[in-house]
């Protein structure tokens, strides 16, 4: 005798099982894309409601499956129930153990039920099980390579970095960047696929090294997630997209971007947090820019007046240097009044420093320059170590300035100034003195920033 006859003496089979679950497994689709789309069809304003409007349709399903007995389920079709069961308790943000043990049922039944192994894995990760969450997404992966498994690993890997040593933390990253990257190859439309890898460079950026290339590949991956309805209407990605927009120093759409991960989540603190240090940010900006560092025009006209032109001969035009891709490169000095928007190749500007901005993050360090034109630039330098950097009163060359202009009149924040970025500070001159190899800063950046 069969083992499925077997279940059909022992208990009462459903006989139209196999349509039961079927119309079950339809009805959750539904219930997912009403929780997943829900921003496409109500407005933000019902942000706060979401959840509870998602429940209120969750307990009618789940209602239907619970009335059923799992021994009424043939074998045949018992694992795929089961499944369902637990991701239909599943979809709840946070952790119900009934999840849990309805898929660890499933994968019991059918180990090659590569759904159900993701499921549990979520299960996990939801309970902070971090060790069975990465086993049951590597489970899956035994099975067939599938995007999911693909990018829960991505970000379990991108967790793990931070506990390990330096070398293999970058190797960790790396091999999270690739895990994210094969998940978009396998459906170059899954948004949320997309947002992960942007979410990887993100974290390659921060913790390998701050390369403004890396940067423009996480920005890509978010425009790529922003195509696809399911992936816009997670805060996640706002958040995520404007952490990298700040380090891209486009601050208008950084704000914009944290401002509607808050209207997305009311309840989430991180963006908010993110939003007002922003704000404070360039509002302190700008205002050190407006009042050059509130210092009195007497004062500030000695300072200028002091400027030394011996301070920049590291950069004078005797000498040559390589920039880049090209050598034998000379510097001509300019005004701050005579830089173009952009690039200024062969440029170099000199300036007393009038001030500099303190930072929650500390990165990018920030000051202020004014020179014999008496206009005022702020400076922000990158990966220059803790506890380095301009003071009041220092004179400061900088070699082919890039001038880029902030200015935003909105609701969120109002600034106007002028800034230059500086990646590497051992190309400054601080009083005549290249800034030394050990003032700069490890590759590894000094941030608190979860990447969600």
């Amino acid at each position: 005798m069969s083992r499925d006859s077997e279940d059909e003496i022992l208990t009462d089979v459903l006989e139209n099982a196999a349509e039961v679950v079927e119309d079950l497994s339809k009805e959750l689709a539904e219930l997912y894309q009403y929780r997943d789309l829900f921003f496409e069809n109500h407005p933000l304003e019902l942000a706060n409601e979401k959840n509870k409007f998602v429940d209120q349709k969750k307990d009618v399903i789940l209602e239907k499956f619970e009335n059923i007995d799992d021994s009424q389920i043939p074998l045949s079709l018992r694992a795929q129930f089961l499944y369902l069961k637990g991701r239909c308790y599943n979809i709840s943000p946070t952790y119900d153990a009934r999840a849990t043990q309805s898929l660890s049922k499933a994968v019991k039944l059918n180990p090659h039920l590569v759904d159900a192994w993701n499921e549990l894995g979520e299960c996990y990760w939801k309970n902070m099980n971090v060790k069975d969450a990465k086993a049951s997404f590597e489970g899956a992966l035994k099975h067939e390579r599938n995007r999911l498994s693909l990018r829960c690993l991505s970000i379990i890997l991108r967790q793990e970095s931070g506990a390990n040593k330096r070398g293999e933390a970058t190797a960790t990253i790396f091999k999270s960047v690739e895990l994210a990257k094969e998940a978009v190859a396998l459906d170059p439309k899954d948004g949320v696929s997309w947002t992960i890898l942007g979410n990887a460079y993100l974290c390659q950026f921060f913790m390998v090294a701050q390369d403004t290339v890396t940067l423009k590949a996480c920005l890509s991956a978010y425009k790529q997630a922003w195509a696809d309805p399911i992936a816009k209407g997670q805060p996640d990605l706002y958040y995520n997209r404007g952490i990298a927009l700040k380090y891209e120093e486009c601050y208008d759409e950084a704000l914009e971007s944290f401002d509607y991960a808050c209207r997305l989540d009311p309840p989430w603190e991180p963006p908010k947090l993110e939003l007002n240090m922003l704000r404070q940010y360039v509002h302190g900006t700008n205002d050190l820019v407006r009042t050059k560092g509130k210092i009195k025009t007497k004062k500030l006209l000695q300072m200028v007046q002091s400027i030394d032109k011996k301070m920049i001969a590291p950069y004078g035009p005797d000498t040559k240097h390589t920039v880049g891709t090209r050598k034998n490169v000379t510097f001509e000095q300019v005004r701050l009044d005579a830089l173009q928007e952009g690039d200024n190749e062969g440029k170099v500007l000199l300036g007393r420093v009038v001030g500099s901005i303190h930072s929650e993050s500390a990165v990018p360090f920030t000051f202020a320059i004014v020179d014999e034109s008496m206009q005022c630039v702020c400076v922000t330098v990158y990966n220059w170590a803790d506890g380095r950097g301009a003071i009041i009163g220092d004179c400061v060359a900088v070699p082919e300035p890039r001038v880029k202009t902030h200015k935003l009149e909105s609701p969120l924040a109002t600034y106007n100034f002028k800034s230059i970025r500086v990646n590497n500070p051992m190309w400054l001159l601080v009083n005549g003195k290249r800034v030394g190899r050990e003032q700069y800063a490890s590759t590894r950046v000094t941030s608190t920033y979860q990447i969600h």
